[in-house]
């Protein structure tokens, strides 16, 4: 059936359903919900990322895998144990997770949408998790003290939503999914108020795509920042890297 649907790791996910199943009832529910197209991470209740199991729910944006990349950049730029990190548009938590696991850092984290915030302080029972757009409902205090923001933020273009796998296109929020008409909204924005919360050198790493990277980039630069655009062949992943100045 699930081959006959189109996934095209059936026998994967057949195994994974099954080893999730109460009785065959409760099996036959979730190949119901999975040839209908909900994506397996949210039928099973986790996703795997950087190694760990991440909850997901329903109505919640999947980790994908290229955002691995993300996590091994920031943890690459922290500057010492108990650094300050910003995981904005933290969806399920899963960047801020991964971070956790690996690293002593004091974490934040912020996401427009209730679902998701809810889901992230399931992944994240220690850590502060915001609810508001961007960095509006962070305490002041940390203004001018991040030493890392992280952020994986919508950049889809409004009209390529249309053309997206149906998985992601009807269950995954549009707000994670949508960055504006090129795609970049979002990234302007983040871009445009990171240096009143990035500390002197911090920097802001982005996710993005081959064909926003440059817009990306140039949004970091004009808002200040020094703005290199990296590649992982490996996982097909774009991260674009902003460094505050030294002040």
């Amino acid at each position: 059936m699930l081959r006959r649907a189109g996934c095209v790791f059936a026998e994967e996910e057949a195994r994974l359903l099954l080893g999730a199943a109460r009785d065959g009832a409760h099996l036959a529910g979730l190949v119901r919900q999975r040839v209908t197209g909900r994506p397996l991470e949210q039928i099973l209740g986790w996703a795997e990322f950087c190694g760990l199991r991440v909850a997901v729910a329903p109505g919640v944006f999947v980790p994908r895998r290229r955002t691995e990349f993300l996590v091994e950049q920031a943890t690459g730029l922290l500057p010492r144990a108990g650094a300050s990190v910003l995981d904005l548009c933290c969806g399920s938590g899963a960047v801020g997770a991964a971070l956790l696991s690996t690293s002593t850092v004091v974490l934040h984290a912020s996401d427009i949408d209730p679902v998701a915030v809810a889901c992230a302080r399931r992944n994240l029972p220690a850590t502060p998790v915001h609810c508001g757009d961007l960095y509006d409902p962070l305490p002041a205090e940390l203004r001018g003290r991040v030493d890392v923001v992280v952020v994986n933020a919508p950049y889809v273009p409004s009209d390529a939503i249309a053309t997206m796998p149906a998985e992601a296109r009807l269950h995954e929020p549009r707000t994670a999914l949508d960055g504006g008409p090129d795609g970049v909204d979002v990234h302007r924005r983040v871009a445009a108020a990171a240096p009143g919360w990035l500390a002197p050198g911090g920097h802001l790493l982005v996710e993005t795509s081959r064909r926003q990277a440059r817009w990306t980039a140039d949004a970091c630069t004009r808002a200040g920042l020094v703005a290199r655009v990296v590649h992982s062949p490996r996982l097909d992943a774009i991260v674009v890297v902003a460094e505050a100045p030294i002040r």
